[in-house]
């Protein structure tokens, strides 16, 4: 059964978080006024972007971020809660990585997604929840953001059963 959590409710309350297209909660807490023109971004861009942004990003219980990409690197920081599994999908190869802070036990604090990448993570431990923060530059744009589907993700067909799982329908 998916209950909710109190301390992610009073989170989600506390912060303003709005639910994000890929799964989860959000809200953007710091958008760079300084922008980089077209000239001045990788060909992959097709309008200004601001330097950089940051949001807060609460997953919960059985939700889950659904495998997509964007255009930029995108680094994830560990904040409060459950350890996170972040995978990624690049190259024909599956990476995991955990977030969360116990080192001994092979987290870390933070962890780079580069630009490009599908991927996807979830809280390890079951009716739980994490608070983390992600911070992309070039800065995000919806416009950037691509949502995977199953066809997106056959090159990876190894790992059907995690991308079963972890994309949206």
């Amino acid at each position: 059964m998916n209950q909710p959590n109190s301390q992610a409710a009073l989170i989600i309350e506390k912060f303003s978080l709005q639910p994000h297209p890929e799964g989860g909660w959000f809200r953007e807490v710091y958008r760079s006024d300084d922008k980089l023109t077209t000239d001045q971004l990788p060909d992959r861009f097709s309008s200004a972007h601001c330097f950089s942004t940051s949001i807060y990003y609460l997953l919960e219980n059985y939700d889950f971020s659904a495998f997509h990409r964007i255009k930029s690197d995108e680094i994830w920081h560990f904040y409060l809660g459950s350890p996170v599994k972040l995978y990624s999908l690049r190259n024909g190869i599956l990476e995991l990585i955990y977030l969360g802070d116990n080192p001994d036990a092979g987290h870390v604090f933070q962890a780079m997604v580069p630009h490009g990448c599908w991927f996807a993570a979830e809280v390890s431990v079951p009716e739980s929840f994490a608070l983390l923060g992600c911070t992309v530059s070039p800065g995000f744009e919806f416009d950037d953001f691509e949502m995977a589907t199953l066809k997106d993700l056959e090159e990876y067909s190894r790992y059907s059963t995690l991308i079963a799982r972890m994309a949206k329908k």
